[in-house]
């Protein structure tokens, strides 16, 4: 829960009932859920026909009044699609409205209310991706958006297993890379567990605050376990104790060392020791073998390369796509068949020698080669070369 999780007497008693009508055009259907400053509800256009998300403030505070209409006109001006767009904004009786796309499906929060534990690792390394994607689009603009509250609850999963960003109460607008404080807007607030130590003891945020929360974030979703509060961690680091933030490989085994390490640095205490910007983050994710933008679909590499594609081919025929939702491209694909087809080819072309030639492998000898001179074949694909029935699958078109 945030730290504005705190409405003033009676906001409850003033959230709408369904078919309240506002306008005289958006007719309330059910409340969605009250966050912040504000209650969302779901609701209807009737001069255009299809449904929108309503937001009401849920405060009298002047200034947390002046920063829900400051939402409203900072979420007007962007255009991503990973983050809704708002559309109009009114008062009426005393309270204070916009209206922005309304984005089906759970947000992570429920999901994991639901099904607690882990998420795939390809799910969330694709999420990451399209967040990172949104982050460097906030963070580029000339007057440069923080969004200073990523986690669960404000990450929608649509249908189609697509992201959506929720939530800019907290955001702060500046001048990108401008020194006077002056220049920035925004109010004081955060959530524990993805806040970062900065943005806890108000000493200002920035772009690597995000990276932060992004990386508590993907923590949770990675391992099923909250990652630790910062201010906890920054007592373990003073009374000389161990970092209360364990690895997220050693907590979940399907991390892997290299995905926990990139983890480890995005939520670095120090700012200086994360990531530059969302565009490194970015990179970093993608040379583990995520799809890289629109173009081209890479393999998951688990252990090495020629590996992974030996136990997806030949035992069961699929090659793992990080992100199946993502179009590809007519270049990639061509791309990725063709290597596909040419291992394949290979892989009988061995199968075949082996099943008609009376030999078999001198196990002193393989003993001794180095697991970084040859690529590892699983023991399965070789049983099936000695006795001769070793199969191989086309790849899927």
């Amino acid at each position: 829960m945030s730290t504005l999780d705190k409405k003033t007497p009676g906001a409850e008693a003033r959230q709408l009932a369904p078919d309240t009508i506002l306008q005289s055009r958006y007719r309330i259907v059910r409340h969605l859920g009250s966050g912040g400053m504000g209650a969302v509800y779901e609701a209807i256009d009737l001069r255009l026909g299809h449904t929108v998300a309503l937001k009401q403030a849920l405060t009298s505070d002047e200034e947390l009044w002046k920063q829900f209409e400051r939402e409203a006109r900072l979420m007007a001006r962007l255009n991503h699609p990973v983050l809704p767009r708002v559309s109009d904004y009114f008062t009426e009786g005393h309270r204070a409205f916009f209206v922005m796309q309304f984005v089906e499906g759970q947000d992570l929060a429920e999901i994991i209310a639901q099904q607690p534990g882990p998420f795939p690792r390809h799910a969330v390394v694709a999420w990451a991706d399209q967040l990172l994607d949104a982050l460097i689009y906030l963070h580029s603009r000339e007057r440069q958006v923080i969004h200073r509250d990523i986690k669960p609850h404000n990450l929608k999963i649509t249908p189609t297993g697509k992201i959506v960003l929720l939530d800019f109460g907290l955001a702060k607008t500046q001048i990108a890379n401008a020194a006077d404080a002056a220049s920035s807007t925004s109010i004081f607030g955060y959530t524990p567990r993805y806040a970062p130590l900065e943005q806890i003891q108000d000493l200002g945020t920035t772009p690597q605050s995000d990276i932060y929360a992004l990386g508590a974030t993907l923590y949770h979703l990675l391992t099923g376990v909250k990652p630790p509060d910062a201010l906890a961690r920054a007592a373990a680091l003073v009374s000389a104790k161990p970092s209360p933030l364990k690895p997220a490989n050693e907590v979940n085994l399907a991390v892997g060392p290299e995905l926990a390490a990139i983890l480890d640095r995005a939520m670095a205490q120090n700012p200086d020791e994360r990531y530059g910007s969302a565009i490194e983050f970015r990179e970093a994710l993608r040379r583990l073998g995520r799809v890289d933008g629109e173009e081209e679909v890479e393999l998951v590499v688990r252990h090495a390369p020629i590996e992974a594609t030996v136990v997806e081919v030949l035992e069961t025929g699929e090659t793992t796509l990080v992100a199946s939702s993502v179009r590809i491209g007519a270049a990639g694909r061509l791309g990725s068949r063709a290597i596909a087809a040419m291992l394949v080819i290979m892989l009988l072309a061995f199968g075949v020698f082996c099943a008609c030639y009376p030999w078999q492998l001198p196990l002193p000898v393989r003993a001794e080669i180095s697991a970084h001179e040859l690529p590892v074949i699983s023991e399965s694909v070789v049983q099936r070369a000695r006795v001769g029935t070793t199969t191989a699958r086309k790849p899927r078109s």
